[in-house]
């Protein structure tokens, strides 16, 4: 049989082992795993390992950020960043703007995106308000055309939900077979202690962590995951970044709940004492949940050694921070609340977990695919993509385990003006970025323009 593509001589990472084999690719699909395959065209692969492309599902791209503040990536800028680190398929979230229903956000998000794209792409959605138009006409409208999944906020002003409102967006999920996700922090305590900050002049970006600590996590954790017992849905818990908030997972799951949970790069190698910097240079570590501390750290990476997490994101939420539209915004160096909240990380997330997690042992490459892509396939209904198996997309990054590199701002494609891990030593890169068999990244550069387009997806499926 003559394929349009062979991959030949790498280390086939599949759904739980790793195989010595050609991978024959046509008509955008996977259709052989075997080997002597032949091919219009012939990649040798040899000393490098082939990877299922990564899928980031946890990306805010071109999204409302308030009065004057804008976003860093556009989703050509982010796209091609995502796939410069080894991703295929990123999924943003989309979120209204004031006055602007649901589905009229995702026909706006439709119009960003289309014709952009570096990446397949495939929304979220993000429910701030529980009206009738929203529960009864636009979620089930919305999941049934393929946008499976919908996240809230436990904080944030003008965002968040009251755990009324939480039960009924569940419930909608629960009937219409979604998947909820949950920004958990809770908002109360945090405002009661920015406020004490403030009024004793704490107003540097370091109180930003320091008035998001670990107990504003763990509780909520415990209230969204409770939640979810009491509407009988699965949830998935994002950007866990400390060992309390696990363990209130685990209680959950214990007890029967449902519970899937989400960690990121920035809670295994930053930590809180990187925002507390001279001047407002701490300002470009600012995300939510907070960067924690070293102890933290170890007990994220003892949740991914253990299978604690079901999927490892990058939480890209990027702005450019010389700007006044974006960290440096107008307030923001009188007060850390005024900080834009988020950092760029969907180009450095597959780089640092293969370093800092197969390379130092602590991860295998069946489990390192399973967080960075499979889980996610699975978890969020792309039922053709996220693993190097016969009838799924060609969607496939060649790694260079020996690479070592650099992470600079100078190498990196996103459209922020600095990386958090200026200067951190990774060993392993991806250097070839496969779309449903079409090459789309090189040795570091894109090498088409725009290929990639949205993805409906079916039914979660939050089995283990």
């Amino acid at each position: 049989m003559m394929h349009d593509l062979v991959i030949t001589g790498a280390r086939v990472v599949c759904p739980g082992v790793v195989s010595d084999c050609d991978i024959g690719i046509s008509g955008g699909k996977i259709v052989t795993l075997g080997a002597g395959l032949e091919g219009a065209e012939v990649i040798d692969a040899a000393a490098l390992i082939a990877m299922p492309g990564g899928i980031d599902s946890h990306v805010h791209i071109a999204q409302p950020s308030g009065p004057g503040i804008e976003m860093a990536d556009d989703f050509a800028s982010a796209t091609r960043s995502a796939a410069c680190g080894g991703n295929t398929t990123v999924m943003p979230f989309c979120l209204p703007e004031a006055g602007q229903t649901l589905r009229e956000a995702v026909a706006a998000y439709h119009a960003k995106a289309k014709g952009n794209c570096l990446t397949d792409v495939s929304f979220h959605l993000i429910v701030t308000s529980t009206d009738p138009v929203t529960l009864g006409q636009d979620l089930p409208a919305l999941i049934a055309q393929g946008l499976t999944s919908f996240k809230v906020f436990m904080t944030y002003q003008g965002m968040r939900l009251s755990d009324a409102e939480i039960l009924q967006v569940m419930d909608v999920a629960r009937e219409q077979g979604a998947l909820t996700m949950v920004h958990a922090e809770n908002e109360d305590a945090i405002e009661f202690l920015r406020d004490k900050a403030e009024r004793s002049g704490d107003t540097a970006p370091v109180h930003h962590a320091r008035t998001r600590p670990v107990p504003v996590e763990r509780e909520a954790t415990h209230r969204a995951t409770t939640l979810a017992e009491v509407a009988g849905v699965p949830v998935m818990i994002v950007h866990v970044s400390n060992g309390a908030a696990l363990d209130e997972i685990q209680r959950a799951k214990a007890r029967g709940v449902q519970v899937l949970a989400e960690t990121c790069p920035q809670y295994l190698t930053l930590t809180a004492d990187d925002l507390d910097r001279a001047g407002f240079d701490g300002a470009k570590w600012v995300c939510s949940p907070p960067p924690r501390d070293t102890a933290e750290q170890a007990a994220i990476w003892a949740g991914l050694e253990q299978g604690a997490f079901d999927v490892f994101s990058s939480d890209h939420c990027p702005f450019r921070f010389a700007d006044p539209a974006g960290k440096d915004a107008p307030g923001a160096r009188a007060s850390f609340r005024n900080i834009p909240n988020g950092i760029p990380g969907v180009e450095t997330r597959l780089p640092i977990l293969f370093s800092e997690g197969v390379r130092k042992g602590r991860l295998s490459l069946t489990a390192f695919a399973a967080l960075t892509a499979t889980n996610h396939a699975r978890i969020y209904g792309l039922k053709d993509k996220g693993a190097i198996a016969i009838g799924k997309d060609a969607d496939i990054v060649l790694w260079d385990p020996e690479a070592k590199r650099t992470i600079t701002q100078d190498i990196l494609h996103h459209g922020a003006d600095y990386t958090p891990w200026e200067g951190f030593e990774v060993t392993g890169w991806p250097v070839r970025t496969i779309l449903r068999g079409q090459t789309v990244v090189q040795d570091g550069a894109p090498v088409d323009s725009a290929p990639g387009g949205h993805v409906a997806r079916g039914a979660p499926d939050v089995s283990r």
